[in-house]
């Protein structure tokens, strides 16, 4: 399913790029946690122009929107992510981190 680019989208985009500009920018650590990438846990360069280098920010979705399409404007489906790290996720799962997997033997 293609993405709609409509100006509710845009807006709402811009919105949430600006949020997490103002959060990398908090004094408060929990306040900046937010607006790393959730991905990789790691800042993102709110500096760069959105989706211009691998570690400038772009908007990813929880939810694919691929598989649920009536999320796609849904803001508690948005997360702030590295473009490099989105476009690596794909239309997968994300891997959060929850440790080592274990050997298949095991």
């Amino acid at each position: 399913m293609a993405r709609s680019n409509t100006r509710r989208m845009n807006l709402l985009r811009d919105e949430f790029l600006a949020e997490g500009r103002k959060q990398s920018e908090s004094d408060d650590p929990e306040v900046r946690d937010l607006s790393e990438c959730w991905l990789c846990k790691m800042p993102i360069d709110y500096v760069a122009d959105p989706h211009s280098t691998d570690d400038s920010h772009n908007l990813d979705h929880y939810f694919i929107v691929r598989d649920y399409p009536e999320l796609e404007e849904d803001v508690g489906n948005f997360r702030h992510a590295h473009r490099l790290c989105n476009l690596n996720r794909g239309t997968k799962s994300p891997s959060l981190g929850l440790g080592t997997a274990v050997a298949d033997w095991w």
